[in-house]
């Protein structure tokens, strides 16, 4: 079967990096204990603890993001309680209702953010909305890192949003399905951004940064893990040869590819960005600050897009949302952008 050229529609197009793809390989010969209980998957936890600076983290491995965000936030939640929330968190609009069933129906509260960030003020708003009995009590605030409009909040920005969080009595819980990126993007440590800013607990994505499959739950107070891995048994997360979910992250992780992963799919949204900035009919919604360029344009420029073969989605604003990966090859990042200045120049 050919591949198709290079589309930038989605972060997860993208093929495993060698990286990930060299560590399962040498994860594949003979016979290793089964449901974590190998050294690939204590190896994987132990390189997390040494990137986060955080050597009682609590590290759990899950398939994919809806799993790992779901149960994540139904372990700090009891089902009256609920989760404040931007209007575009992938929570809220694209995981089918499964942060309100695996916590048996803890609410989402939806703030409405323009650009996709909380504030302490939205935050503040919501959680100080009702105190009656009557309305499910906030217990957690989750943000997007980087968010769904490719922006990324800075280590001050997180630092605000925890304290407001202790403040009122709630957990803070980062999904970090495009982490790399934002680490990448602010040139600050994992843990700068994480633990010591007040964040209680982050799903890292590995799907977006190379894998195959595979995200990590790290709980950054380990009081607050007691059973998690009751939950990830109870929904199906619990791997019998989870040595294939942890290794790709040890090839990820020693060497720094998850870094560079990031680095590089930022480097090519800039670069289209820069490359129509000037184009009248192509305005940038967002900045760009990671992996992600969204642009607004009339339909039947959008259409004429369509026509000449590229791939997008519009379901953020209306525009067209562009996402680099790994992988991303400048060349055809260039040819994209000579579309859009042609169509652009279309009479």
């Amino acid at each position: 079967m050919s591949a198709e050229l290079q589309q930038f529609a989605s972060d997860n197009y993208a093929g495993i990096c060698p990286e990930a793809w060299t560590a399962m390989a040498k994860a594949n010969h003979g016979h290793v204990p089964a449901y974590g209980e190998d050294e690939w998957t204590q190896a994987a936890a132990d390189a997390f603890r040494a990137l986060f600076e955080k050597s009682d983290a609590e590290v759990f491995f899950a398939f994919n993001g809806t799993a790992a965000n779901s149960l994540a936030l139904a372990s700090l939640c009891q089902s009256y309680h609920s989760v404040i929330c931007s209007s575009s968190a992938h929570v809220e609009t694209d995981e089918c209702g499964a942060p309100e069933f695996f916590s048996n129906g803890s609410k989402l509260l939806v703030a409405q953010s323009p650009d996709g960030k909380l504030t302490p003020e939205l935050v503040s708003a919501l959680a100080k909305s009702r105190s009656d009995i009557h309305f499910p009590k906030p217990r957690v605030v989750t943000i997007t890192q980087a968010t769904e409009t490719g922006l990324v909040y800075s280590v001050d920005e997180i630092k605000k949003l925890s304290a407001t969080c202790r403040e009122l009595g709630l957990r803070l819980h980062m999904d970090g399905a495009r982490f790399a990126n934002a680490c990448a993007s602010l040139n600050c440590s994992p843990a700068e951004i994480t633990w010591k800013a007040g964040v209680d607990l982050l799903c890292f994505g590995g799907t977006k940064n190379g894998m195959a499959v595979g995200e990590a739950v790290i709980f950054f107070d380990p009081a607050l893990a007691e059973d998690f891995d009751y939950r990830c048994k109870q929904a199906g997360q619990l791997a019998s040869k989870m040595r294939f979910l942890a290794a790709p992250w040890v090839g990820l992780l020693e060497g720094g590819a998850w870094l560079k992963n990031g680095a590089h799919a930022n480097a090519c949204a800039k670069r289209l960005a820069e490359a129509v900035a000037d184009l009248p009919d192509f305005k940038l919604m967002f900045p760009v600050r990671a992996n992600a360029v969204f642009l607004a344009a009339s339909e039947d420029r959008l259409q004429a897009l369509r026509d000449r073969g590229w791939r997008f989605y519009t379901f953020i604003g209306g525009g067209a949302r562009f996402m680099f990966a790994w992988d991303a090859d400048p060349a055809r990042v260039d040819a994209l952008a000579r579309d859009i200045r042609a169509v652009s120049t279309a009479s």
